[in-house]
């Protein structure tokens, strides 16, 4: 699984370079106006990506440099972030600790 997020996130950095390029030396037409629509639906996802994933990537230890890890790569590095502990399963443990403290 690591090996298919790393070849994912190297290719989308490729797609965001070619993207950039075009920006600054467009391309023959139609390939710089359909690469440009590439760009932007690809953008409009890794937001709504944001978006739906906001509670996850705010629990992270830095969830600044993580949003800007999902603009770039977006599915790719959401797949590589563990998974959103949600407040009932923080509360499970403690709960167990407590009843055990109580009946020893």
């Amino acid at each position: 699984m690591k090996t298919f997020l790393t070849v994912g996130k190297v290719l989308t950095a490729l797609f965001w370079g070619v993207v950039l390029a075009n920006l600054l030396q467009p391309f023959a037409q139609p390939f710089a106006l359909l690469l440009n629509a590439a760009g932007a639906f690809i953008l409009l996802v890794h937001a709504l990506e944001l978006w739906l994933f906001n509670k996850r990537i705010a629990a992270c230890a830095k969830p600044v440099q993580e949003r800007v890890k999902v603009m770039l790569f977006g599915v790719f590095q959401l797949l590589g972030m563990p998974a959103e502990r949600t407040f009932q399963a923080l509360e499970q443990p403690q709960k167990e600790m407590q009843l055990e403290a109580e009946n020893a």
